[in-house]
């Protein structure tokens, strides 16, 4: 099998992309492109173990499997371009790639504020160089901090920080209550409890004005007119997706990159997206095109396709079932851990405690038209092995009728 295929992102979803290309039975060049100058490596233990000291950088580094070992990857280089009608990315060195195939698997980068006033002290969490940049300041004597964002990272690092030592750790956020999207109110609440009888403050209802200081932050100013002192800023505001080397093709590049229920990106049928850059439709939900930013997506896009891709260019009989992925996600914070399957965040308004009790161990489920579509366990490990056991469940739930 000759010809090539390039896949351009080299976090997770580009070597989850190529192990799987393999598995599909592509043995032709595999080119993997990406800016950082790292293999891929764990993205999930930045804002906990590995900022808390439990987990050495080197620790994050995923070991490719064996049948990707003769992959090319050109690391430290950056798609700037792509020209889909010409099969061909142009990378910031000068060069170029022609392929045959081309994975999209370029990820998302934190936003940042743009809010008046120093930019030093104000960090984000998405690379092992942001993780270290951060620990450095976190574990200097007195450090006030401030964290921007109230979702999943935000409060990974608040419980990080808290558990360093720190006594002044504060949360902006201007929702009424922490990761309020994907949890519902219920869970939001004990969720802030929990997080204020470990000493985290909050500062909710309110947005970030700007930042006070000369060269590097004394304060953070907040929208209610409220200085919050700080010495170090935690930003985690959302992600951009990386999709700008794609333009000038015709793409829905909106909110990631628009694909079908294939993965193939806008007519494009030899271009596939995967990971959290993809905004797929999902059947066993309500067929809406969102973009998942969860572990598990990197491995499930990059199995399904592969195998589109793969056929695609062999000639071979493609996926007859739509891509349908059970969503999973995990966060550790402090001592207790959030475990969830399906979509909570579109059944949060008739959620049900199906075990336990918000103020202890909880386990709830979320429901739409009375069909269960995702449930949350909040608490220890007894509590994470309840939501695991409706994990069946959820995946044998019919896809709505029209």
């Amino acid at each position: 099998m000759s010809g090539r295929i390039v896949v351009v992102g080299a976090s997770m979803s580009g070597l989850r992309a190529a192990e799987q290309l393999r598995a599909a039975g592509w043995t032709g060049t595999i080119t993997v492109v990406g800016d950082e100058p790292h293999m891929p490596y764990n993205r999930p233990p930045l804002s906990k173990e590995v900022l808390a000291g439990k987990a050495p950088f080197e620790s994050l580094a995923f070991t490719p499997k064996a049948a990707a070992a003769d992959v090319e990857w050109r690391l430290g280089t950056k798609a700037v371009a792509a020209r889909l009608a010409e099969r061909t990315v142009d990378l910031d060195d000068g060069s170029s790639l022609t392929y045959d195939g081309l994975v999209v698997a370029t990820g998302m980068r934190p936003r940042r504020l743009r809010c008046p006033g120093p930019s030093a002290g104000r960090h984000t969490v998405r690379t092992i160089d942001d993780a270290q940049a951060l620990r450095d300041e976190l574990t200097r004597p007195g450090a006030r901090v401030v964290v921007v964002g109230g979702g999943f990272i935000g409060c990974e690092v608040a419980a990080t920080a808290v558990g360093l030592g720190v006594t002044e750790v504060t949360v902006v956020d201007p929702l009424p209550l922490p990761m309020v999207g994907p949890l519902g109110e219920l869970l939001a609440s004990a969720l802030l409890t929990r997080h204020e009888e470990r000493g985290v403050r909050f500062a909710l209802g309110t947005g970030v004005a700007g930042f006070e200081g000369d060269e590097r932050v004394t304060g953070v100013v907040l929208s209610d007119g409220r200085v919050l002192p700080a010495d170090v800023v935690v930003e985690s505001v959302g992600s951009v997706a990386n999709v700008e080397w794609l333009d000038g093709n015709g793409l829905d590049l909106s909110d990631g990159v628009l694909t079908d229920e294939r993965l193939r990106v806008g007519g494009w049928p030899d271009v596939v997206a995967v990971g959290d850059v993809a905004r797929f439709p999902n059947d066993r939900y309500d067929g809406v095109p969102r973009r998942v930013e969860h572990w598990s997506i990197p491995t499930d896009t990059a199995k399904y396709a592969a195998r589109t891709l793969v056929a695609r260019l062999t000639s071979a009989e493609p996926e007859t079932a739509p891509f349908a992925p059970l969503p999973t996600f995990w966060s550790d914070q402090h001592e207790f851990r959030l475990q969830s399957f399906g979509a909570p965040a579109l059944g949060k308004d008739d959620v049900r405690v199906l075990d336990g009790d918000p103020d202890g161990d909880v386990l709830v489920g979320y429901h739409t038209d009375d069909r269960l579509i995702g449930v949350v366990a909040l608490g220890g490990q007894k509590a994470a092995m309840g939501a695991a056991r409706y994990r069946a469940q959820l995946m044998k739930q019919p896809a709505p009728t029209a």
